[in-house]
């Protein structure tokens, strides 16, 4: 029952997660098309800016609600009422920081005063990202697939209509074009809580449920801390490298106008061809949490074990076709997708290593439920010494941006292989524990 169950689910993320898949893509090559190499370029340096906000947002409350609602001991309706008050109360704080930051950051980090404006837009942004994620943590630890899909579509197909329909007014202004698309995402996850409270289940919220419980609260930092610093390393990881990045390269030579076009064709082409496929693997990864949480919460070690096999078996057959389908198709994809050849060489030699990346997703995922997020952590912190590192010196040496492509390529083989070799050690001394 419980393996179909995980098989069920998979499929449902897997069949989501195309239309998802393609919905944003469709989004991604809108929007590069209508502002170019040089508008994907400036929004690929304000991205790692988000992304670190919303996990400094976020807080792990996401994997904390996931592995804590799927064990069945505890509180749910305690938990996430303070999961809510958390995460909000870290947005106001972030709003205001931004409010007295924003300007230092695009014009003294990144090098463009036109990114100041995208840049405190996003403060606004992150309280519904907030609700939308803990919502969706809810229906992810409940194996309830079925309203995350839904609302993903929803929330892409809104995004869609938005640029759609507005973006060709601003177009001429920069400034207003990026503002415009990071607060799109207001109104698509608005739709996302809409979808979310309507499948809600009736609750009766007692005072009992708004009391502070130790117990409770204890169990959610347990994980939430460990997970937030992994999340808030591997962000910071991100915000630095296009500092990095455009600091070293400048100083050995190349324009800023070749460093923003090379490093929006890496990101604004090539990455989002490559992780084409990750949506099959996220999908198993996200199926695979409440799932092996309830194996090794009730030491049924080989059921885990065969769960884990499973999904990395699944993803290294996902990861080989796919790696071979991009060597031998990458220009054909350029073309399709964004009428141009620039990057194909960037995705001859990306797309054999992610077949690593591909596996990386569901041993992250393991560990996350097994309630191991300080490992987590610990490959962050050494993934983030390794890329940033790498890339400095790589990109010293004059070797145009394949400095940025070593640094990633890397980074995701350690966190594959070490990942890998926690999770059997952790499951061989548990096994040996309860032998008699």
């Amino acid at each position: 029952m419980k393996k179909s169950k995980f098989i069920k689910s998979s499929i449902i993320l897997i069949i989501g997660g195309m239309f998802t898949k393609v919905l944003g893509m469709l989004v991604k090559i809108i929007l590069t098309r209508k502002i170019g190499t040089q508008g994907i370029g400036l929004y690929s340096l304000i991205s790692p800016t988000f992304l670190l906000l919303i996990s400094i947002s976020g807080m792990g409350l996401t994997t904390a609600l996931n592995v804590l609602i799927s064990s069945k001991k505890y509180n749910i309706k305690n938990i996430m009422i303070y999961a809510l008050f958390i995460s909000l109360s870290l947005d106001i704080l972030i709003t205001i920081f931004l409010f007295f930051t924003s300007k230092y950051i695009a014009v003294k980090l990144l090098n463009n005063e036109s990114l100041y404006l995208p840049i405190l837009s996003m403060g606004f942004v992150l309280p519904f990202i907030s609700v939308s994620n803990i919502f969706r943590s809810y229906y992810f630890s409940k194996e309830r697939m079925y309203p995350h899909v839904i609302s993903n579509i929803i929330e892409d197909v809104v995004k869609l209509l938005l640029i759609i329909l507005f973006i060709d007014h601003i177009i001429s202004n920069t400034r207003l074009t990026l503002t415009f698309i990071i607060m799109t995402n207001i109104f698509s996850e608005l739709s996302s809580i809409f979808i979310f409270l309507a499948c809600f289940p009736k609750f009766n919220i007692t005072k009992d449920d708004l009391k502070f419980n130790k117990r409770n609260m204890k169990a959610v930092f347990k994980i939430s801390i460990p997970t937030t610093i992994s999340r808030l390393i591997g962000s910071i990881t991100y915000f630095l490298e296009p500092i990095i990045l455009t600091f070293t390269l400048v100083k050995v030579g190349y324009s800023n106008e070749y460093i923003i076009s090379e490093y929006g064709i890496i990101n604004g082409y090539v990455l989002p061809i490559i992780l084409l496929p990750s949506f099959l693997t996220s999908a198993i990864s996200q199926a695979l949490i409440p799932s092996i949480s309830e194996s090794y919460y009730n030491k049924k070690y080989n059921e885990l074990n065969y769960k884990i096999n499973q999904a990395l078996l699944i993803s290294l057959f996902i990861g080989i076709f796919f790696t071979i389908v991009f060597v031998i198709g990458g220009d054909t994809f350029l073309n399709i997708m964004y009428k141009t050849n620039e990057g194909s060489s960037y995705i001859k030699l990306l797309a054999p290593i992610f077949i690593f990346h591909y596996i990386e997703n569901p041993l992250l995922s393991t560990l996350q439920a097994m309630n191991k997020a300080k490992i987590n952590m610990k490959i962050s912190i050494i993934n983030m010494f390794i890329r940033t590192v790498i890339l400095a010196i790589l990109c010293s040496l004059k070797i145009r941006l394949y400095g940025l492509i070593i640094a990633l390529s890397l980074n995701i083989i350690f966190t594959c292989f070490y990942a890998w070799y926690k999770i059997n050690k952790i499951i061989q001394k548990e096994q040996k524990r309860i032998m008699p």
